[in-house]
């Protein structure tokens, strides 16, 4: 097993981890503990400090991957390439500081009349977006070293195993809401210097900056790639959150939490691509570098199979048993309001995290600045839907505006790459995948019809007998899943693990 498989495989280990813990954080916890507007008042201070840590970058973690490829030597410790994935992300965070000073007073009128409370906290967004900015410089340069297992296991695990601590402080009032928040910036903190630590046990990585090593063409074509990707940075990094800023300003922080609660449950479907993409970047990157077009197809179908078929399964898994899970949650009735708003962001993280590949490839090509009308259209479609469908629609109507979006975005984007580059995230194989969820779905179907009032009636408490049935009908529909995914031969190393997996139960 190569590299890539054994780091994507403890990678998505690592990100499973952090889900079960995220679970139970997040259904158990904060949903006990915190109110809804509580709930929604944390969901845009991290989102907003992502969004100014994305700005920051200056693209780094992209041009990161895409000139590592010219520095790599492990004699010279890259050139010192690590500290200019240092420098240049410092110069961003201080430019954009600037503006967030600059633009207070539209953002505290945009929130001031549904969502006050956020006024209150925004400046908790600079430590917090500083943070996550190294967090995100370290973990790339982790990737480029083919080594995500730790970083993952920093952001995925210890960030949650901090984060259901600090609810449960929380939630006993051992510390304030302020106190919740300072301490969100704690943990992120805390994080980043295990990150570089990290980092420095490699013995790959400098802080000196070689610059006579950089060549003038080099150079030039560093900055013109730096502005491009800034540009693109101001819309790619603002559609993923339009949702969240759109239903606080015009629906409140106590509807942003019902959404929170909807996008975290969506958000599992897209948890195997963190890892086959974090891995994957580099060698897309490498093969494009060497104009091995074949390769970088090859590997960019690979990636869009797995995702597309484990992020189906894990779609269908949560659709089938969602009144479960609304049934188990604390105050359970209030987030179910966001039921269908779940299906939809499902719907839209697939469809994302399945084509995603193939802005990665178009990142790395020589045609790399089309993308720049992508993120712009994508951004302004994301806009421009959200400002139609939140007031009327709530959270269904940002959900919507999210899949819609996705949808044209990639429909275009993939009709360049297949005609430019002569690659495509999409295969026969894809096909084989929509005929396993057509059988299931059918199967869930007359199980829901037959077996489902007779397990659930039998029990005095519904409760139990929805998630009794929800276990037994998950358990055999994961088995039949399994047998059949294994019968087509959709993917090698999926029938690999399989085959692994009954030789270890001999």
């Amino acid at each position: 097993m190569g590299i890539v498989a054994r780091q994507s495989i403890k990678g998505t280990i690592a990100t499973y981890l952090g889900v079960a813990v995220g679970i139970v954080t997040t259904f158990f916890v904060q949903t006990k503990y915190l109110t809804t507007e509580e709930i929604g008042l944390v969901d845009v201070l991290l989102q907003s400090a992502l969004l100014f840590s994305g700005l920051a970058q200056l693209g780094t973690n992209t041009s990161a991957m895409r000139y590592y490829p010219f520095f790599k030597d492990e004699e010279n410790r890259d050139h010192g390439f690590f500290g200019w994935t240092l420098v240049v992300p410092l110069i961003g965070f201080i430019v954009f500081l600037g503006g967030f000073f600059a633009l207070r007073g539209p953002i505290a009128s945009f929130f001031s009349e549904k969502s006050a409370l956020f006024i209150d906290y925004i400046y908790y967004v600079i430590p917090l977006a500083f943070f996550m900015l190294y967090i995100s410089v370290f973990e790339t340069n982790s990737n480029l070293l083919m080594r995500i297992v730790v970083p993952r296991f920093i952001r995925e695990v210890g960030l949650r195993v901090m984060t259901l601590a600090i609810y449960l402080l929380y939630g006993f009032r051992v510390i304030s809401l302020t106190g919740m928040v300072v301490a969100f910036c704690v943990s992120y903190g805390l994080a980043t210097v295990v990150n570089i630590v990290y980092l420095l046990t490699l013995h790959r990585v400098s802080f000196r900056v070689e610059q006579k090593y950089i060549t003038s063409k080099l150079k030039r074509d560093f900055l013109i790639y730096t502005v491009f990707l800034i540009t693109s940075a101001l819309a790619g990094n603002i559609t993923p959150i339009l949702n969240r800023y759109f239903v606080a300003g015009k629906q409140g922080l106590a509807v942003t939490g019902i959404l929170t609660i909807a996008i975290y449950i969506a958000s599992l479907v897209e948890m195997p691509y963190r890892s086959l993409g974090a891995i994957s970047k580099p060698q897309i990157s490498q093969a494009m570098a060497e104009g091995n077009v074949r390769e970088a197809d090859r590997i960019c179908k690979s990636v869009s199979l797995h995702q597309f078929l484990i992020g189906s399964l894990v779609l269908f898994f949560i659709w089938i048993n969602i009144d479960a899970i609304f049934a188990l949650l604390p105050k359970g009735e209030v987030f179910k309001a966001g039921k269908w708003a779940v299906l939809i962001l499902g719907l839209s993280r697939l469809v994302n995290s399945t084509l995603n590949v193939g802005v990665t490839v178009l990142s790395y090509s020589k045609i790399y600045y089309y993308s720049l009308f992508f993120t712009v259209l994508l951004t302004v479609l994301a806009w421009y839907l959200n400002a139609s469908w939140v007031v009327d629609w709530g959270v269904n109507g940002a959900a919507m505006a999210t899949l819609v979006a996705y949808m044209v975005h990639y429909v275009l984007l993939l009709a360049l790459i297949r005609w430019k580059i002569g690659t495509s995230p999409v295969s026969t194989k894809q096909l084989l995948v929509v005929l396993v969820m057509a059988i299931l779905f059918g199967l869930n179907w007359l199980w829901s019809m037959v077996l489902t009032p007779r397990i659930v009636g039998v029990v005095s408490n519904s409760v139990i007998g929805m998630v009794i049935d929800a276990v037994l009908k998950s358990g055999l529909l994961l088995v039949v899943s399994a047998f059949v995914i294994y019968k087509m031969k959709i993917s090698q190393s999926v029938n690999n693990v399989i085959d692994k997996g009954l030789k270890m139960l001999h």
